[in-house]
């Protein structure tokens, strides 16, 4: 009997990649695809990396596929539009080892800008899109999908999102197929994306669709499951599994490939049926396509096209049932805050105290934006604060962006702010732009990047210098300073921002959280000396509150010892010890 384990479906999906025979991924850490790589390192037979961004993520698994391996990348659905320029055309272009891209989708935004469905993006691309309902399925799409590669001479989009990433279900564990490396044949015509070469390869890739969507009423992910008549519906991935639950005696289209559809599938499932529902997460990619070949079928007419559905939700727009829950209980408010000792929060408290804006970037210190700091204004990609502040000096003038600043992480920077500085610094732009160093990718869970010092495999590598790396681009001001250090801060961001030149303040602190930084320091009250002036409190630590009396109170249990609060503190009521 093989053996059988609960797993998570990022944990499946890994698990996949090492049945299949995978031997090379590549990843940046986005939630919610981040447990992906990191279950993969797991595996020793695949050669596993945190790669810099979704484009180099994405290159490095299609050389690895040219080379005739078997090669995966992962990536959120953000990540997907920064990968977008080599996927579309590796598309044209094929693959010798299968190549898969796990996109994971946020329905419901729990930690994304948007809601996008990647399923179009594949669409415009020209690629099969796979789309499992459980972590079973997971794995086995997975496997599947480099089956279907190599065969059709595809990348292959394996879709998932948040709910089925991060949901558990039983998997059935077998052993790892070891795939014999193809050999690699100089072939210009199918690796070289001329003009000449690409006009070729989009007559095979159209070729190529239309076999999937032909053999695809054959392939075991598409299946029909017929109950009563009166009730059809088309559907895939998590919303099968809702269907399910609210429709039990309904007869169900599932799809395990949504792009290409099989079409006479589809069309002899509709005609079996009465009325025919289709149930899909975000955008209509399924109703759309059906609803053009003359179906009729009821689709977002009664179903949103925004966040996560549910079982309850189906019964009440297919089955007009009102579904009564009992009422949640109340609970305090919990808005998202940064943690106690964060540096983040010293750096946002001077520029708060300065009334200085600045142009955010995606990271933990977005959350610079909320009160009480309220210093963030713009949040729109990973590395575009550079560019924003660029584009409103460029606009407004120097002296316009005189109280503004960029501020961006460590592992943004070197994602895509890089080129966003060179820009700055190429353009003759004027502006300071502050690099938030807290060693590590914070807001995914602690990933390493090629400024720490370490892989993803855990080796030991020579660490990115950010502030050399300024240097290089032929900036004079480029300084390092203790993100806690809120005297000398403040008098740096005073002298920069007045200047009519870039410039680069690079605040270090390592994150509060991680292991390797664990404090040795407890702040205090000493009741006595305290004015209830509630400068400490200005910062929003949660660690830090105050009763009814007005005292103020340290949380022992929360604080680490940051010191943030005692240097606000004029009247020497809070100190600071070893523990």
């Amino acid at each position: 009997m093989k053996e059988k384990k609960i797993m998570l479906g990022n944990e499946a999906i890994a698990r996949g990649a090492y049945e299949a025979g995978v031997k090379v991924s590549a990843a940046y850490p986005g939630t919610p695809s981040t447990e992906i790589s990191e279950n993969i390192i797991h595996y020793p037979e695949i050669y596993a990396e945190w790669s810099p961004n979704e484009k180099v993520a994405m290159e490095v698994a299609i050389g690895a596929s040219m080379s005739g391996v078997r090669a995966m990348a992962s990536m959120k659905h953000v990540g997907v539009n920064v990968a977008s320029d080599p996927l579309f055309t590796v598309s044209y272009i094929g693959v010798n080892g299968g190549l898969v891209l796990v996109a994971a989708d946020d329905p419901g935004l729990y930690s994304s800008q948007n809601e996008q469905d990647s399923r179009l993006v594949a669409r415009t691309a020209l690629l099969p899109v796979l789309e499992p309902s459980d972590s079973s399925e997971a794995k086995e799409f997975m496997k599947y999908a480099y089956t279907i590669s190599e065969k059709y001479d595809t990348p292959v989009m394996l879709r998932t999102t948040t709910r089925l990433a991060h949901s558990q279900g039983v998997v059935e564990l077998e052993d790892r197929v070891e795939v014999e490396d193809k050999p690699y044949e100089r072939n210009p015509r199918k690796y070289v994306m001329m003009p000449g070469n690409a006009k070729l390869r989009h007559v095979f890739v159209e070729q190529r669709m239309n076999a999937l969507s032909e053999d695809g009423c054959d392939m075991w992910v598409n299946r029909v499951e017929m109950n009563d008549t009166k009730i059809g519906v088309i559907t895939s991935g998590i919303p099968y599994q809702y269907v399910k639950e609210a429709l039990p005696n309904a007869s169900v289209l599932k799809l395990g490939m949504v792009h290409p559809l099989p079409r006479k599938m589809i069309e002899e499932f509709a005609a079996k049926v009465d009325t025919l529902y289709i149930v899909e997460e975000l955008e209509p990619l399924i109703e759309e396509q059906v609803k053009s070949w003359g179906i009729k079928a009821i689709g977002k007419e009664i179903f949103t096209v925004q966040g996560e559905y549910s079982a309850n939700m189906l019964r009440k727009a297919i089955l007009h049932e009102e579904i009564e829950l009992e009422t949640p209980a109340e609970v305090p408010a919990r808005p998202p805050i940064l943690c106690p000792g964060c540096p983040h929060r010293s750096v946002f408290s001077v520029l708060n105290k300065l009334k200085i804006h600045a142009a955010g970037d995606i990271g933990c210190y977005t959350l610079g934006a909320v009160a009480p700091l309220n210093v963030v204004d713009t949040t729109v990609c990973m590395g575009s604060s550079i560019s924003t502040l660029h584009g409103m000096e460029k606009a407004k003038g120097k002296e316009y962006i005189k109280n503004w600043v960029a501020t961006i992480g460590d592992s943004t920077f070197l994602h895509t702010g890089v080129n966003s500085l060179m820009n700055m610094v190429y353009n003759q732009g004027t502006g300071t732009v502050m690099i938030l160093d807290n060693s590590t990718t914070g807001m995914t869970g602690h990933q390493d990047h090629a400024a720490t010092g370490k892989t993803l495999m855990g080796e030991t590598v020579p660490a990115i210098n950010i502030f050399h790396l300024c240097k290089a681009m032929g900036i004079e001001h480029v300084y390092e300073v203790d993100a806690f250090n809120t005297a000398e801060l403040e008098a740096l961001i005073k002298r920069e921002v007045a200047r009519d030149e870039v410039s680069v303040i690079i605040t270090k602190a390592p994150c509060a959280l991680l292991k390797t930084n664990i404090s040795k320091k407890k702040c205090y009250m000493i009741p006595e000396n305290c004015k209830k002036c509630g400068m400490c409190l200005v910062p929003g630590c949660p660690a830090i509150t105050k009763d009814d009396n007005g005292n103020i109170r340290i949380d022992d249990t929360m604080c680490n010892g940051c010191g943030l609060c005692m240097q606000r503190c004029k009247f020497g009521a809070i100190g600071c010890k070893e523990v």
